[in-house]
């Protein structure tokens, strides 16, 4: 077996450490997570890039602004009718005067009522379908990333990202501008109601108004920032807890149960500092505002009891300029408010934005067509280098090979060499920084990236699986296989057994990444998945990566009849179980060349290889 074992050995320059063989870990090109704040962008920007999300739901949004603006106008009636009760009830104690203003009153309120309920129904129905639409959005461009995007970021603080900042931003275009713009409108129509009271005293009013507008603007600039922090600190700390979560039976096989609360309680304490700086700028703001709001009103009412005094307004009018100013100016201030609500939604947009300027790293060229019919499966490997992004040093330079349609090749090497960069260069998750790969012939740049992964199946180091059941999990790659096939895929898999053992058989919740498996068992499964999906192209990458012995051996039957006519790589570090008669690609780093080489092996050779 070993002699019959054609070996061809790539080199691949290498940033070597003092032992002359790269770190696992160099091959992804990981950094350090994201830990800061998000850039600033501003405002107009924000809305500008998510205004287009608001189509289809503006109808809704503007309904919700009339009925509100309708109910500030009845409002502002009932207010009118107070000072005719003032005024030709109570002060002539006429009581026959009462009941028609009283029931116009009453009646008023009423309707006042049914359309507030009906524009803030209309407005919470607009913004729920556009955080919809805005998470969606989010969601499908984050799918088009790169997967080492993902290494490089903490899931929780994504997770953050795609709830409370989308809320944030639905705030900032949505339901926040209504807002906005009905208390701007009630602000003018309570206004120009003291303005027909007294348009002296009225005046008087509106040169206060200015004081409200630069204390917001104040405060709104350090809210952002405050806002910002914020978000951050949450996001790592739903990383921290989803983190621990996950892996609580590595946290109490270990003991590091304290370890682990204690990190949870640091950056509990970092969101703790971020919201109380949140909460104190509101909390000054508020009084701050009541401060300016009853020295106003101390103004007003002074100067209103003199003209009442003088004789040139009536007690009704006094009230009713009062009433109107107990309305005006928390409209007034409640433009402040949403000043700062406003600024802590930016700082939710800048970090969406923030992910929505991330860019893939691939993209189909213009002129890239789908495959016309299943493909063959030769693979030719010409002359490829690769250089991860932000490094310097490639982790593949100058390899090429070739493989013939049905053929099985094993990928081997050390740590670090790029195996694994291989599969991701197969699958297009990243385009080489020279040479090309070709399928049948084709540049796999010229074929769009849907056709060439329907043509592709990848068995991961990491058997993935989801949390629904095992029919779901082996029909992900073909959701319209019926049940009869996935049950065919499950035994050529060696799986239909023990599946049939199961609680709920083929319909078996599996737990979270499929977890109440054992690992045998989700290895199965997935070549079920592998099976039924039928691609011409296989690669299996560590394929035996965590199982024993005993397991692995009986993994690989399942596995030769999944490789039976396909084009298949096989990367792997152990080579005990690869079938005889099968070539050999080693991929190993030199100082020497940076170029590939092939080494003629002895038959003693290829043994000690292996």
């Amino acid at each position: 077996m070993e002699g019959r074992r054609t070996t061809r050995r790539l080199s691949f320059s290498s940033q070597t450490g003092p032992t002359g063989a790269r770190p696992v870990w160099e091959e992804i090109s990981p950094v350090e997570p994201i830990t800061q704040v998000a850039p600033t962008v501003a405002i107009r920007k924000a809305l500008a890039e998510f205004w287009p999300d608001t189509r289809g739901v503006r109808k809704l949004f503007a309904l919700g602004a009339v009925l509100a603006i309708a109910a500030a106008l009845c409002e502002v009636a009932a207010i009118g009718l107070f000072a005719v009760i003032t005024d030709q009830v109570l002060t002539r104690n006429d009581l026959g005067a009462f009941w028609a203003p009283a029931f116009t009153w009453l009646g008023l309120a009423a309707v006042a009522g049914l359309v507030s309920f009906a524009g803030t129904y209309t407005t919470a129905l607009g913004a729920e379908r556009l955080l919809l639409r805005l998470r969606n959005r989010v969601f499908a461009h984050l799918q088009t990333l790169s997967p080492d995007f993902f290494t490089k970021r903490r899931l929780g603080d994504l997770m953050a990202r795609l709830t409370d900042d989308i809320e944030a931003i639905e705030e900032l275009v949505g339901s926040g501008l209504v807002r906005a713009f009905t208390t701007v409108v009630s602000v003018i129509f309570f206004a120009g109601a003291a303005f027909v009271v007294r348009w002296d005293l009225a005046l008087i009013t509106f040169a206060l108004v200015p004081a409200f507008i630069v204390v917001s603007k104040l405060f709104a600039a350090r809210f952002r920032t405050a806002a910002g922090r914020e978000r951050l600190s949450n996001g790592v700390m739903n990383s921290v807890i989803e983190e621990s979560l996950a892996n609580q039976a590595l946290v109490q096989a270990y003991n590091r149960q304290d370890t682990e609360a204690g990190h949870l309680h640091r950056q509990g304490l970092a969101w703790l500092r971020a919201n109380m700086t949140q909460a104190w700028l509101s909390g000054l703001y508020s009084p701050a505002v009541q401060v300016l709001q009853t020295t106003c009103l101390i103004v007003i009412l002074g100067f209103g009891a003199w003209e009442i005094a003088a004789g040139r307004l009536t007690i009704g009018g006094l009230l009713a300029f009062a009433a109107y100013l107990a309305y005006l100016y928390p409209a007034i201030q409640g433009l402040g408010q949403l000043a700062l609500e406003i600024s802590e939604a930016a700082a939710g947009s800048d970090r969406v934005i923030e992910i929505l300027r991330a860019r893939p790293g691939v993209t189909d060229r213009p002129a890239a067509r789908p495959l016309a019919g299943r493909p063959f499966g030769r693979i030719d490997v010409e002359h490829v280098t690769f250089t991860y992004p932000n490094r310097t040093t490639p982790t593949l330079a100058d390899v090429s090979f070739s493989i013939e349609p049905g053929e099985l090749v094993v990928v081997t090497g050390p740590s670090g060499a790029g195996k694994s960069t291989l599969a991701k260069l197969l699958l297009r998750f990243h385009d080489p920084t020279g040479g090309r790969i070709l399928l049948d012939g084709t540049d796999i740049r010229d074929i769009t990236r849907a056709s060439l992964r329907e043509a592709v199946t990848v068995l991961q180091q990491e058997t993935l699986l989801f949390s629904g059941t095992v029919r779901d999990n082996i029909a992900y790659g073909r959701p319209d296989a019926t049940f009869e096939e996935i049950v065919q895929a499950a035994k050529l898999a060696g799986a239909h057994d023990f599946i049939t053992r199961l609680p709920g058989r083929y319909d078996t919740e599996l737990g979270q990444r499929g977890r109440l498996l054992s690992g045998g068992q989700r290895q199965r499964i997935a070549i079920a998945r592998a099976l039924l999906r039928d691609a011409p192209v296989l690669v299996l990458d560590e394929p035996m990566t965590g199982l024993d012995s005993a397991t692995a051996a009986r993994i690989m039957e399942p596995l030769r009849r999944l490789m039976a006519g396909r084009t298949t790589i096989l990367i792997t570090h152990d080579l005990r179980h690869v079938p005889e008669a099968t070539r050999t690609i080693v991929l190993e780093p030199t100082r020497r060349s940076r170029r590939m080489r092939l080494t003629a092996m002895t038959p003693a050779a290829a043994g000690a290889d292996r």
